[in-house]
């Protein structure tokens, strides 16, 4: 079974890729059958995932030895454009994650959009959002990933539009689509030096042909191409100054939430840096840029979110300052730690966006937590489901966030003191917010004013497992080695770092007694703390107004220079255009006189044309003979 799964692999995107050919055409209008479709396709790509990934170890692949099948695609000139499937430890870990989040989330679905008219078409798009994601993973070169990546995008729009009668909805699709298209023709741009360099878009033949290139030309083209290239991942992972679109995309349903921030768009840029890894670990600047990034976003991000009142608002910025660890984690070369903590995050990220969407489900779709409260009586699960995500993400032991981001924070302290105190900080911070969040929404009295609920079987079992994966997924990567297996070479630490992990702890653990000194037992309350810190509060609450300038950018220099260009069209061009179109009136006024469809008018003008030819033939005639006539004499 595994290399019948092994050499079968390129079924695992092809079956979410059907399962949103069927429905968009066929089935939409069948809620039902719409969403059996989605879950038994999804459910095949994850039991594939599971053999491919066993036969990586069964058969001793590894990222230098790679299973890789390509057929020719199109040949222009001498260039072959080729597809195919590339199997390695990389690859198959993101498989398995993302077949199994989307199934988690598929399932879910099937009661959060029981509702919902557009039932069906959720579960088309959704599909084809996952197929573009695995086919973004599984891509044997950076052309094949780049149409996927763009698959990827096109998803995202039509998700978090997927309520396009909002017009919330709708600017949000619309931002989302235009902020990642930025750093997508930086990426597009350098796709094309690659090819323009090296001949080869294939990941395979660069990872053999970067190093002599770097011997003989040295490293500053190359470190161009990174830089080009890390865009991409800039715009797809909420990297600043492109992250202002994520808390956007919460205009969509919660399980879209869910996938974007676990699983799929937001994990396809971190995916990038570590698929092309070979090329930015070559440049010591582009490594000092997405490490300085990722620690600068980390911490922006986590000091957004103390502030914010919205319960997916705090897990989007959440989102952000975790991704900016991932980045940080590649930037100091610890690769291992990063996938490491992409897959754990995966886990307490999709958990914890379900758990939103249980509350707003019971709820009636509210989502200030300062109006909720109380909430642990009535939905116990899901505040246990809540819990163990809050331990998780703020790195308290046994969870899985507490042996991932250990390894993280243990290769930055060895790599840079400054970016070390940046991370360690933002751990801080996340779990006194995280601490904030479940403290105010689930704890002390009910602010509602509605009876909440606990949710039934389809929203409850993918809750469970997932419980159960944030559980052991951290002490399975561990003691199983996750690090040996899908490194890029030597894991950073293989044993925990005590010093690091205790200290990342004790700070957790005060976190949470000052949000609980603060928000449970009420002794400074929000209001307060906005007349205390004043200025410093709202403008950390205003999201440091970067929207505000993006705003005025657009206002000022896009709208300003449209307006320039109206008045020279208007102005200039117009009356060229005027001058020319008067010239050709008064020239076809001219010519009518001549052709005004009097044929008496016609024999009179044909035949003095005639006359004047044949004037004009007897005049030179004339002057001949008499030249000759002169020379013979």
């Amino acid at each position: 079974m595994f290399t019948f799964a092994l050499t079968h692999a390129y079924l695992i995107p092809l079956f979410p890729a059907l399962a949103f050919l069927i429905i968009g055409p066929f089935t939409r209008q069948e809620k039902n059958l719409s969403a059996a479709i989605a879950i038994t396709m999804m459910s095949l790509a994850f039991a594939f995932s599971v053999f491919v990934a066993l036969a990586t170890v069964n058969y001793q692949i590894t990222m230098n030895d790679p299973y890789v099948m390509k057929a020719l695609w199109a040949q222009i000139g001498d260039v072959k454009l080729t597809m195919g499937v590339l199997i390695d430890p990389l690859a198959a870990m993101m498989l398995v994650i993302v077949t199994l989040v989307s199934l988690l989330v598929y399932i879910y679905s099937v009661s959060y959009m029981e509702h919902d008219e557009g039932m069906g078409r959720f579960f088309a798009f959704i599909s084809l959002f996952s197929a573009s994601m695995l086919g973004l993973v599984v891509s044997v070169n950076f052309l094949q990933l780049y149409v996927f990546w763009e698959g990827v995008g096109l998803c995202s729009y039509l998700l978090i539009g997927f309520y396009y009668h909002k017009v919330s909805a709708r600017e949000a699709a619309k931002k989302a689509f235009i902020t990642t298209r930025i750093g997508d023709f930086g990426m597009l741009v350098g796709i094309l030096l690659v090819q323009m360099v090296f001949g080869t878009m294939d990941f395979i033949e660069l990872r053999m042909l970067v190093p002599p290139y770097v011997l003989a030309a040295g490293t500053g083209f190359l470190t161009v191409i990174g830089l080009l290239l890390f865009m991409g991942p800039i715009g797809k992972s909420g990297q600043f100054p492109l992250h202002v679109w994520l808390l956007d995309a919460m205009e969509g349903p919660t399980p879209t939430s869910a996938l974007i921030h676990a699983a799929t768009m937001v994990a396809a840029g971190v995916y990038l840096v570590a698929r092309a890894f070979f090329i930015f670990s070559e440049s010591p600047f582009v490594m000092d840029f997405i490490a300085g990034l990722g620690a600068f976003t980390a911490l922006f991000a986590a000091i957004i979110a103390v502030t914010q009142r919205k319960f997916k608002s705090v897990l989007a910025y959440s989102t952000i300052s975790q991704l900016g660890y991932m980045m940080l984690a590649v930037g100091v070369g610890a690769f291992s730690a990063s996938m490491f903590h992409l897959m754990t995050h995966a886990f307490f990220k999709a958990m914890l966006f379900l758990c939103a969407g249980a509350v707003m489900h019971a709820l009636h779709d509210e989502t200030d937590i300062t109006k909720m409260g109380g909430l642990w009586r009535k939905m116990p699960l899901t505040f246990a489901a809540m819990l163990v995500g809050v331990l998780a993400i703020s790195g308290i032991p046994p969870f899985s966030g507490f042996f991932s981001k250990d390894e993280i924070l243990a290769a930055v302290m060895h790599a840079s003191t400054p970016l070390y105190v940046m991370a360690t900080f933002t751990s801080f911070l996340t779990a006194f917010y995280m601490a904030r969040l479940l403290i105010v929404a689930f704890l002390g009295e009910s602010r509602s004013s509605h009876e909440a609920h606990e949710v039934d079987a389809f929203m409850r079992w993918p809750m469970i497992m997932l419980i159960l994966l944030t559980l052991v997924s951290g002490a399975w990567g561990y003691f199983g080695r996750f690090s040996v297996w899908i490194n890029e070479g030597v894991p950073h630490h293989e044993a925990i770092d005590w010093t690091v992990a205790g200290t990342s702890t004790v700070l957790a653990l005060i976190a949470f007694a000052a949000a609980y000194q603060i928000y449970g037992r009420h002794s400074l309350r929000s209001a307060m703390q906005a007349r205390s810190f004043g200025f410093l509060y709202r403008v950390v609450y205003h999201k440091f107004y970067i929207d505000e300038l993006y705003g005025y950018f657009r206002e000022r220099l896009v709208y300003g220079t449209a307006l320039i260009l109206k008045w020279v069209d208007e102005k200039i061009f117009d009356n060229i255009m005027i001058g020319l179109g008067a010239y050709a009136l008064a020239t076809s006024d001219l010519l009518t006189e001549s052709a005004n469809g009097q044929a008496q008018r016609y024999v009179v003008v044909f035949y003095t044309g005639v006359l004047i030819l044949l004037c004009y033939a007897l005049y030179w005639a004339v002057q001949i003979i008499a030249y000759w006539g002169g020379a013979f004499r």
